[in-house]
C-alpha cells in the first residue's frame, strides 16, 4: 500500500503549543475561597460576630482585661477545635492568635534572641525564613535534610561547633516547604534532647500540620515539649485552610515561652492584631464547618498534587510526592519552570537545579499544560 504523504507528518500551524504555567504562585486557586456553601458559612459565622461586636471590636474586657494573647473566648474555640483536629488535649492558655504563621515565626525570634546570637535552618529551607532571623540580627547556619527530616547528627556537630551560641532551631517538620519532607517521631524526639542539652528553642513552622492527603502520623512539635522546660513554638495559620487574606493563625507554646510574646513593642502598644478578624472566623470554627472545609480543601488539593505527580512521571522526571502541603519538589533536567530551588539555602546555588512546583494556584488542565510545556 501507498504511504502516507509525507505531509500529514508535518505539526499544522493552528495546532497549540503548550504555554508555561505558573507554578511559582504558593497561592490558593479562588474556586477554593469561593464557592457557594463556603461563603454561606462565612456569612454565618459572620452575623454571630454581630451579636459580640462590644468585644471584638475593642481592647479587651473587664473580666479578662487586655486582650494581647488574643480574645479568651477566640483561644478557647480554637484549642478545642486543634484537640479535636490532633486527638490529644489542647489547653487554651498555650494559644496566642497571630496575624498569620509569619508573624508567629517572627515575634518567636525575636523574643527569645538576642542580636549576635546564631540560629539554625533546614538545607533547603522556606527561603523567607532567613530574612526574619537575619532582621532580628542572628547569624545564619543550616544542616541537611534527609528524608525522614533534618540531619540530626549533623545539628548536634554545629551545636558542639559554636558552644551555646545556638538559640533558635527553625524547622519546618511536617509537609517541609520546599521538599515535602514530614520529619520522623524518632528525630522530634532527639531534636528535643537535642534543644535541652544545647540550650536553644525550636520554632517549628507548621503552616501545613492540617492539610493532609492521607494521614501524617505526626503531631505538632509542641506535643513532644516538656511542661517542666519548654523549647518549642508551634506555629500555625489559616492560610492555607481558609486563605491567606485571612491572616489569622496561632502560636501554640507553654505559658513560660508564650507569655514572654506579648510583650513586644507593636503588641504591648497596639494590642493583638487579629481580635476583630479572629472573632469574625470563631462560629465558622466552632460549628465544625471549618472542619468540612478542610476537607474539600484537602481532596481538591490532593487530586492536583497526583495529577502533577503523574504528568511529570510520564515525561521522565522524578518528582517527591507529599502527603500534604502546597508544593511538589524535582530536579530539573533541562527546561525548567516554576520557582527554582536556588537561594532556599544559604549557600545560594547549592539547589539551583531543582524546581518547587506549586500545585494550588493553577487548573488541572493548566497543569497539565505547564507539564507538557517543560517536555516540548
Amino acid at each position: 500500500g501507498s504511504s502516507k504523504p509525507c505531509w500529514s507528518k508535518q505539526v499544522p500551524h493552528c495546532a497549540h503549543m503548550a504555554q508555561a504555567q505558573d507554578f511559582i504562585k504558593g497561592w490558593p486557586n479562588t474556586d477554593l475561597l469561593t464557592y457557594p456553601q463556603f461563603k454561606e458559612d462565612l456569612k454565618t459565622s459572620f452575623e454571630a460576630f454581630l451579636g459580640e461586636t462590644g468585644r471584638g471590636l475593642n481592647y479587651g474586657d473587664k473580666e479578662n482585661g487586655a486582650y494581647n494573647l488574643g480574645t479568651p473566648d477566640f483561644r478557647q474555640t480554637l484549642a478545642a477545635f486543634l484537640s479535636e483536629q490532633y486527638g490529644k488535649p489542647c489547653d487554651w492558655n498555650t494559644i496566642m492568635s497571630t496575624g498569620g504563621s509569619s508573624m508567629g515565626t517572627d515575634i518567636s525570634v525575636r523574643v527569645h534572641s538576642k542580636h549576635g546570637d546564631y540560629a539554625v535552618c533546614e538545607a533547603p529551607t522556606y527561603y523567607l525564613a532567613h530574612d526574619m532571623m537575619r532582621h532580628a540580627g542572628l547569624n545564619l547556619l543550616e544542616v541537611p535534610i534527609h528524608e525522614d527530616g533534618m540531619d540530626m547528627d549533623a545539628l548536634e556537630k554545629v551545636c558542639q561547633e559554636h558552644g551555646g551560641k545556638i538559640k533558635i532551631v527553625y524547622t519546618v517538620p511536617v509537609h517541609h516547604n520546599p521538599t515535602g519532607v514530614t520529619m520522623n517521631n524518632p528525630k522530634r524526639e532527639r531534636l528535643l534532647k537535642l534543644a535541652k542539652q544545647y540550650d536553644f528553642k525550636i520554632v517549628a513552622d507548621e503552616a501545613y500540620q492540617l492539610l493532609n492527603f492521607c494521614p501524617s502520623g505526626v503531631l505538632p512539635l509542641f506535643y513532644h515539649d516538656d511542661p517542666a522546660d519548654p523549647r518549642v513554638f508551634s506555629i500555625g495559620t489559616f492560610a492555607k485552610l481558609i486563605g491567606p487574606g485571612t491572616k489569622v493563625g496561632w502560636v501554640q507554646a507553654h505559658p513560660a515561652l508564650l507569655n514572654p510574646l506579648q510583650g513586644i513593642g507593636f503588641i504591648n502598644s497596639g494590642n493583638n492584631p487579629v481580635i476583630f478578624a479572629s472573632s469574625m472566623l470563631k462560629q465558622f470554627i466552632a460549628s465544625g464547618n471549618l472542619a468540612k472545609h478542610i476537607a474539600y480543601v484537602s481532596a481538591d488539593l490532593g487530586k492536583k498534587k497526583d495529577r502533577l505527580v503523574d504528568e511529570l512521571k510520564k515525561i521522565g522526571l522524578e518528582p517527591n510526592n507529599p502527603g500534604g502541603g502546597y508544593f511538589v519538589w524535582l530536579k530539573a533536567k533541562g527546561k525548567t519552570t516554576g520557582r527554582s530551588g536556588k537561594g532556599m539555602s544559604l549557600e545560594t546555588d547549592a539547589f539551583a537545579g531543582y524546581m518547587r512546583l506549586c500545585f494550588a494556584w493553577l487548573s488541572e488542565e493548566q497543569i497539565v499544560e505547564g507539564v507538557h510545556y517543560l517536555k516540548e
